[in-house]
């Protein structure tokens, strides 16, 4: 609560000190509000008042000839639908000048997040012209356009690293979670897909739908239980290839295991393998006729799972994924073969760091070899390997590529309610939404399900990096 109270003070501390530099700035700091670069020709800073200029101007022009034909059809996202009219005396088709929802919703996403983008360099602009007048009234050196170019390259060199990630995650990721959101309050989907249909603005009806039942709408019930799935198989995901890749890192790294560079070697292969190859291949041998069910039959496997109730009397194979249960527990295990060499690798560098003098201490004093591993090596690990843990988490809440290829074309729903909602059992979060928009094209839903995996992954993240150990926190540990 404190971070947050935190926050909030230093937004109003921010447009505090706006208020304070226009109402005690001189005249050039005022018609800096007019004309941006004002207060810079005053200063004697050419270079910088032509920029403020040019920016302001291209504002301008952007406003006028981009953001306000836009913004002006945001509210309904367009009115006119597309019509085509055929011609006889001249033999063509005539398209009118419609609308088309999905451009006006972008366009004005992008001229809104333009906007803000300039009122909070306007503000910085008053500040920065009012620091001039107050460096220029104490007799201190402004520098010239030369000197400030100079300065981006040593005191301000972070400015100058941290500026094209900036722009990147800006582009990359900030537009289209607001692009996500946005669509998350409107009616596109099927049945409303532009040019040929408009769609508009339908509140917090998508959002209703998602946590709520109807004899038609399912969202609700799918929601739910797609959710579940989808927490278990980050949990399981993340602490079996975890603790695997430990164990196996220990045991390679073992005195007694013979010939570890080759081992390691065999692993390191694996990973070479893209997973797009090999899991389609491990699909291929679970098959319900593949070589596995073969092999289990011909063994006898089969029937002795028939006896133990495992499988179906009615079946002549193991359902390892066409069956909801058998589905989820093969993906975990497949998965565990997958993702244990990555952690493997990283869990042998941290073994290689362990301090060999606490280790040594401990057997001295009579420790065991599982108390050194877990008083020892265990908190160690968690200790290094904490933000890399957190971000498996992750991952895993959005791991498209086991999910997808080992079950799509596979795996069928008999679930009627799950079925109405375009899920299945063995669906995650992710995989759910890339089916509504891929095959559905359900692009409203999609998005409520976006935002809630955003949210989902933020909140997780944000939480534990904050209870995490910190790195000037390490004494601690030793």
């Amino acid at each position: 609560m404190k971070k947050i109270s935190g926050f909030f003070k230093a937004i109003g501390r921010y447009f505090k000190n706006f208020g304070v530099a226009f109402a005690k700035g001189d005249i050039w700091v005022k018609l800096s509000a007019v004309i941006m670069g004002a207060g810079y020709f005053a200063r004697k800073q050419i270079v910088n008042g032509l920029i403020m200029l040019i920016v302001e101007a291209a504002f301008v022009l952007m406003c006028v000839g981009y953001a306000a034909p836009n913004l002006a059809k945001f509210g309904t996202l367009g009115t006119v639908k597309f019509e085509q009219v055929f011609d006889p005396l001249t033999m063509q088709t005539t398209t009118n000048n419609y609308d088309n929802s999905f451009q006006i919703l972008l366009n004005s996403v992008v001229a809104l997040f333009i906007i803000l983008i300039f009122v909070l360099f306007y503000i910085h602009n008053i500040k920065t012209v009012y620091k001039l007048q107050q460096m220029k009234e104490n007799g201190e050196h402004i520098n010239t356009f030369k000197e400030d170019m100079k300065s981006l390259f040593n005191e301000k060199f972070h400015i100058t690293l941290l500026t094209l990630p900036t722009i990147g995650v800006v582009i990359m990721n900030i537009l289209p979670i607001l692009i996500l959101i946005a669509v998350a309050f409107t009616n596109y989907d099927q049945q409303h897909l532009p040019p040929n249909s408009l769609f508009t603005w339908v509140g917090f009806k998508n959002f209703a739908s998602l946590f709520s039942n109807s004899m038609t709408v399912t969202f609700g019930y799918s929601f739910r239980k797609v959710l579940g799935w989808t927490l278990v198989w980050a949990v399981m995901a993340t602490f079996t290839t975890f603790i695997g890749g430990i164990l196996l890192a220990k045991a390679i790294n073992s005195k007694t295991t013979k010939l570890p560079k080759m081992w390691r070697t065999l692993f390191i292969i694996s990973i070479a393998v893209p997973q797009f190859v090999t899991l389609l291949l491990v699909r291929n041998f679970f098959a319900d006729s593949g070589i596995v069910n073969t092999i289990c039959s011909n063994i006898g496997i089969t029937d002795l799972l028939k006896h133990a109730g495992l499988v179906g009397e009615h079946l002549t194979y193991i359902p390892f994924l066409t069956d909801p249960h058998w589905a989820k527990v093969m993906i975990i295990l497949i998965n565990i073969w997958v993702g244990v060499p990555y952690q493997m690798l990283i869990a042998t560098g941290v073994l290689m760091n362990i301090p060999t003098d606490q280790i040594e201490s401990a057997k001295i004093d009579g420790a065991t070899n599982f108390q050194v591993f877990w008083k020892i090596t265990m908190p160690y690990i968690l200790f290094i390997q904490g933000p890399a843990l957190i971000t498996d988490f992750v991952k895993n809440i959005n791991n498209f590529n086991v999910i997808y290829l080992l079950t799509q074309d596979v795996f069928v729903t008999q679930n009627q309610a799950l079925a109405n909602s375009h899920a299945k059992e063995v669906d995650l979060l992710v995989t759910w939404l890339f089916r509504l928009t891929n095959e559905y094209y359900d692009y409203k839903m999609a998005s409520v399900i976006g935002i809630i995996v955003f949210i989902i992954c933020a909140a997780f993240t944000l939480i534990s990096f904050s209870r995490m150990i910190a790195g000037d926190k390490e004494e601690e540990y030793q």
